[in-house]
């Protein structure tokens, strides 16, 4: 497949996917794991080996978060949203934090990794909002937005154009995400 083709290709089925989330449906999580699948391949001609990596582990998130999702349904069909408690929330983040430098270390001592520390932190990091949003946590969405900004830049410098853009969209959508989960929070809260 053209590289150009299979950008653009993981890059809609992804916002997709993302657009689906935010709206709290299961079919998020199968539209997802065909987009990874695809940026893998994606990630793999950039050399961006920490984010193959990171799709890799997305698979794993996506069918992790499709069978805990499909435990948690509310009435209208969608997942409820639960509070992620301080405590957890920084030591998910300290957990990030720490295998996005071993695996930054690793990248840079035995790959050709194009921006090894940068891109295996943002993959750690994406790897803790992945597990928040399978975990039904909006704070994933705060994750996401920082996350998100960080990545444009990292995929310009890389000439990844398409990719950049869908991150810049990304962004905006996890805006979208964070709105809508915390209502839902809100409303579950006063039911």
């Amino acid at each position: 497949m053209n590289a150009t083709l299979l950008e653009w290709s993981a890059a809609l089925l992804s916002l997709v996917g993302v657009w689906l989330m935010t709206r709290r449906v299961r079919l998020a999580w199968p539209v997802g794991l065909v987009s990874v699948g695809l940026y893998a391949l994606v990630f793999v001609e950039a050399r961006l080996y920490s984010d193959t990596l990171l799709q890799i582990a997305f698979g794993g998130f996506l069918v992790y978060g499709w069978i805990n999702w499909r435990r948690h349904l509310e009435d209208d069909g969608r997942v409820g949203i639960v509070a992620l408690p301080r405590p957890r929330m920084l030591r998910d983040l300290g957990v990030g934090v720490v295998f996005g430098a071993v695996l930054g270390a690793l990248m840079h001592a035995h790959t050709q990794a194009a921006l090894p520390w940068l891109d295996a932190l943002l993959a750690a990091l994406s790897l803790v909002a992945q597990w928040w949003q399978a975990r039904r946590h909006a704070a994933a969405w705060w994750l996401w937005i920082a996350v998100d900004l960080v990545y444009v830049g990292m995929y310009l410098v890389k000439s990844l154009h398409v990719t950049a853009a869908l991150y810049l969209v990304f962004t905006a959508v996890a805006v979208v995400g964070l709105r809508a989960w915390n209502a839902s929070a809100r409303q579950a809260a006063v039911a």
